[in-house]
């Protein structure tokens, strides 16, 4: 699976919090947290950067897709 190279924290955050059950906690400086209670509690920090290095896009996906019980390439369907 090729990661997209373009995309941006803001719409990564934007995408899980619209499609994924997640929920914007607060930002702390150029972070987004995001919390989910859905299967569990799991927090996720999103850096707000443009665009997001492919290797911090990739661990942001591996954290909610093995949390979500999900492919990778469902959680970004519809991005």
């Amino acid at each position: 699976m090729k990661l997209p190279r373009n995309l941006n924290g803001v719409d990564l955050a934007e995408h899980l919090v619209k499609n994924w059950d997640y929920r914007r906690i607060h930002q702390t400086g150029s972070h987004i947290i995001l919390e989910t209670e859905s299967p569990a509690h799991q927090r996720v920090s999103i850096p707000a950067h443009k665009p997001l290095r492919t290797g911090t896009l990739a661990k942001i996906l591996q954290l909610v897709a093995s949390h979500k019980w999900e492919s990778k390439i469902e959680i970004l369907k519809g991005l």
